[in-house]
């Protein structure tokens, strides 16, 4: 009999938790559809040809985001030309040639507290040690973005490494290759979805990332080259949505723009997946 009642007891906490899970799960799910719908809806009828392909004239009274989308690009492309080496660089030798396990423990503890940072501080020291050097430009921004993301692009290789079987390094040892080849050879092409999931994670951050640029790269809707960018001022996506929805008051601007960051997620996103499933199929090949 009392067997009975505690099996009846379990079987109805079990009952309860899986309910708690449904309920949490429905809303989550109900969540991320109402924000992509109504961003959707509200920014969708106000992208145009015109809004994206030109630049922002107050004489001809037009707003355009041509400049601000090129500015994306542009940082994006900076922050990932400095941040995939010193990234993957670091997580090669923490886990291939570190052997002090205590500098080892140092370094991850540095980089779980930098990924744990708020960015509006990133964006004072950014301000203090590039914008003072370098004035207010994309470059000051990008130098930001990469003590930003390092610490993601670091430990997502970090943890790729580490799922490379030692047997695949012993055999190459075997056959007389050097530590660096075998790394080269052998290691990386066996954690390359690590490395570009890592990529993918740093493109989603640099993509959302507002505050810290505020304060290096500033908020001019200035059309510039991929080089005469580096030393210009130049708003991205996110920094000229919030100076359009608070400084102009150009909301139906505002939501176009997040209407395209969110298709922009949605891609990144999806992206990441299709990766990391090819990889897992390559791998169970």
């Amino acid at each position: 009999m009392e067997k009975t009642r505690i099996s009846g007891r379990r079987r109805a906490y079990i009952g309860l938790m899986r309910a708690f899970m449904y309920i949490a799960a429905a809303l989550t799910g109900a969540l991320v559809l109402f924000l992509i719908v109504y961003v959707l809806g509200k920014g969708l009828p106000h992208i145009s040809w015109e809004l994206l392909s030109t630049k922002p004239s107050y004489l001809a009274d037009r707003i355009g985001i041509l400049p601000d989308i090129l500015n994306t690009l542009y940082i994006i492309i900076y922050t990932l030309i400095l941040v995939l080496p010193l990234g993957v660089g670091a997580a090669i030798y923490l886990t291939e040639y570190a052997h002090n396990k205590k500098v080892v423990a140092v370094i991850e503890y540095a980089a779980e507290t930098l990924s744990g940072i708020p960015s509006i501080i990133y964006g004072l020291v950014g301000m203090l040690l590039f914008s003072n050097n370098f004035g207010t430009c994309l470059l000051a921004g990008a130098l930001t973005l990469v003590i930003m993301n390092l610490p993601t692009v670091m430990r997502t290789t970090q943890e790729s490494l580490k799922t490379v079987p030692q047997s695949y390094r012993e055999g190459a040892f075997g056959l007389g290759a050097g530590k660096w080849r075998v790394i080269r050879t052998v290691v990386l092409p066996g954690c390359v979805d690590g490395v570009i999931t890592g990529c993918i994670l740093a493109v989603g951050r640099i993509l959302g990332e507002s505050a810290a640029l505020l304060f290096t790269a500033g908020f001019a809707h200035a059309l510039n080259g991929f080089w005469e960018g580096l030393n210009s001022a130049g708003a991205t996506l996110t920094v000229a949505l919030y100076v359009y929805a608070k400084e102009q008051g150009e909301f139906g601007v505002a939501f176009a723009i997040a209407a395209i960051l969110m298709v922009l997620t949605l891609v990144i996103n999806l992206a990441a997946t299709m990766v990391e499933r090819h990889f897992r199929r390559k791998k169970e090949r």
